[in-house]
């Protein structure tokens, strides 16, 4: 990429790649990717939708590896439990990323999916601290769970652990370290199978120059975030702000393509 190429780039998208940045310091800080904000702001640019849905699933995996590997040294995994949840999680992310749908039909997904992201993530104060003890849910229940959240995050393109963490947290699960960390391997292997489904279908492109650039700065983020660790903002404040702006996101594309 020549010099006055990257400084155009950088001009014209300062404000995707100053949000995208944001993002990925406050998502990495609690232990999630941020794939529902990368869409939420990726919508309100003139990038086109098919493109979408990759770029995110994209930064996701960039933000959350360095987590997966953070909690693996902290043995924070119960593989027993985690395995089911990602066993049909992974294929029909992948089925979910490959299918084509129209433009229409994916911002009005997104929309609602931005819509029910924002309520969970409000209501994570109460949801958190619902942990008097671990339930054990039965492996057909943790199987049909992730297989049903692993093919509409592979549909939007995100890696589904903005609905995985809250479900866990009000079946008390496991506890709230536990759930991220589960969240964060499930938004992985969900965001890597989601992207090569998309791949794999002959319609699949990508702008990889701004692309470039946003992965560069989740990257950033994400190692900032992981460092501060809430020093400044509680997972709650965090949550809730963003669930704020993902609502009027939500709304403002439903008003869009609905009415």
């Amino acid at each position: 990429m020549e010099q006055t190429e990257l400084i155009n780039i950088l001009i014209s998208h300062w404000q995707v790649i100053l949000l995208f940045l944001i993002v990925a310091i406050l998502y990495s800080s609690v232990g999630f990717g941020g794939g529902s904000s990368y869409l939420a702001i990726l919508a309100l640019t003139g990038i086109a939708f098919i493109q979408i849905r990759s770029t995110a699933l994209l930064c996701n995996i960039v933000v959350v590896f360095s987590n997966v590997i953070i909690y693996q040294k902290e043995k924070l995994y119960n593989w027993k439990k985690v395995v089911p949840l990602v066993f049909f999680s992974v294929p029909l992310a992948f089925i979910g990323g490959y299918l084509t749908i129209s433009q229409t039909f994916f911002f009005i997904l997104l929309g609602c999916t931005l819509l029910f992201a924002a309520v969970t993530m409000w209501v994570s104060k109460r949801i958190i601290s619902l942990e008097d003890k671990n339930s054990q849910l039965s492996m057909t229940k943790n199987a049909s769970y992730g297989g049903f959240i692993g093919f509409l995050s592979g549909l939007v393109g995100i890696g589904g652990g903005i609905f995985l963490a809250p479900l866990l947290h009000l079946s008390n699960w496991d506890s709230p370290k536990k759930i991220a960390a589960t969240a964060s391997f499930f938004i992985l292997v969900n965001s890597i199978a989601g992207l090569i489904g998309q791949y794999s279908n002959p319609n699949f492109i990508i702008e990889w120059k701004l692309t470039s650039i946003l992965l560069i700065t989740v990257f950033i983020g994400g190692q900032i975030g992981s460092r501060l660790s809430n020093r400044y903002f509680t997972p709650i404040q965090i949550k809730r702000i963003t669930a704020v702006l993902i609502a009027i996101v939500g709304i403002r594309i439903l008003v869009k393509y609905i009415f």
